[in-house]
């Protein structure tokens, strides 16, 4: 009864409108979906594949995710609500095309109120799986008519993110001849890392999976491998978490040498208002996380209302100008960066809603 409660309790504190778990023994399906704020429109957002320790574990990451998308989709512009889905397993030995299609039937069972994507242990490939049982999926093969990897897109505004701060913390955005650390070379890590080197950046790379880092150094071979524990060490002017969250907290700030933290990470504030803060005080210029990471969402909302790639890209270039906007805001009241994101975010909703009131 304890857990029941408690579970009620998150949601009501992070504002949830609804939280639905799927089991299927026959596939090994264990998987819940979060469903935070819908105003503005039905909520997208990726499926998560991960071995998590717990299930509280899982249930705690959907919700900040799924509350997070929220944020994204209303600070992007775009016509949305947040969600996420996270499958209990390992991507790597649980995965079955039954599994995906079980997933999708019951993503369909939601009537749309959730679409899904990829995410984290995810791939299109999954997605193709997921779209035999549903239509409400995106980031499908360009072959099916859809977007295909939103990787691309996604590293492309926190690139841009990079270099808004650079221009608030320097008047300059070029990333020549900066240190820029990549924590994470997955599908975004990589992109993000070629958008830094073609423009003369000095790229710092970190990984726990050994074949990432071959793949990057592979096409890089000058980026410089960092280990997994001595990411917080090195002195370089742009850190770029883009692997799990909250690796912005109270033991990892007093460590931070750079100047800039904008990175694709989701949720990297393990306490948004404490780390915020602290951050501020240091003198640390923060992207925040659900702006400059909203490429990937941008991307499928697109693909969702009818793609193309144009559009897509011509969409994610306002990631510049609301980063700089966020700075602005941050000085004039004196706040967290993270904090002007989420007013600006909370505003949207809240006018969305009155209107909608009137209907």
């Amino acid at each position: 009864m304890q857990k029941d409660i408690s579970l009620f309790q998150q949601m009501q504190e992070m504002e949830h409108e609804q939280v639905v778990f799927g089991y299927d023994e026959a596939t090994g399906l264990k998987c819940i979906i979060g469903i935070h704020n819908t105003v503005l429109g039905p909520s997208l957002g990726g499926t998560r594949f991960w071995n998590y320790a717990t299930d509280a574990d899982a249930v705690k990451d959907v919700l900040r995710l799924s509350r997070g998308m929220t944020y994204k989709a209303a600070i992007s512009g775009i016509n949305l609500g947040g969600g996420k889905a996270v499958i209990i397993g390992d991507p790597y030995r649980d995965k079955s095309e039954a599994l995906w299609r079980r997933f999708g039937k019951f993503v369909n069972s939601l009537g749309g109120k959730y679409i899904t994507a990829e995410d984290v242990g995810t791939s299109s490939k999954d997605m193709e799986y997921v779209a035999m049982e549903t239509k409400y999926v995106t980031g499908v093969p360009e072959f099916l008519g859809g977007s295909g990897d939103p990787s691309p897109v996604t590293a492309y505004t926190t690139f841009l993110g990079i270099k808004a701060s650079l221009k608030k913390s320097t008047g300059n955005d070029s990333v020549g001849g900066k240190k820029v650390l990549v924590q994470g070379v997955g599908h975004v890590g990589q992109y993000l890392v070629k958008y830094l080197k073609e423009e003369g950046a000095e790229v710092y790379v970190s990984d726990i999976h050994e074949d990432k880092l071959s793949e990057i150094k592979k096409e890089y071979p000058d980026v410089k491998v960092v280990p997994p524990e001595s990411v917080y060490d090195v002195d370089v002017d742009i850190y770029a978490p883009c692997a799990l969250g909250a690796t912005i907290n109270s033991e990892t700030i007093p460590k931070l040498k750079c100047s800039i933290i904008a990175g694709a990470a989701n949720n990297q504030l393990e306490n948004e208002i404490i780390h915020g803060n602290m951050l501020k005080e240091k003198g640390i210029y923060y992207a925040p996380d659900f702006l400059i990471n909203a490429g990937g969402l941008i991307n499928v909302y697109c693909e969702w209302t009818g793609y193309n790639r144009e559009r897509a890209m011509g969409t994610a270039e306002m990631i510049y100008d609301r980063t700089l906007e966020i700075y602005a805001k941050a000085d004039e009241e004196n706040i967290s960066t993270h904090q002007a994101a989420l007013q600006i975010a909370h505003e949207r909703i809240q006018q969305v809603a009155k209107l909608n009131s009137y209907l």
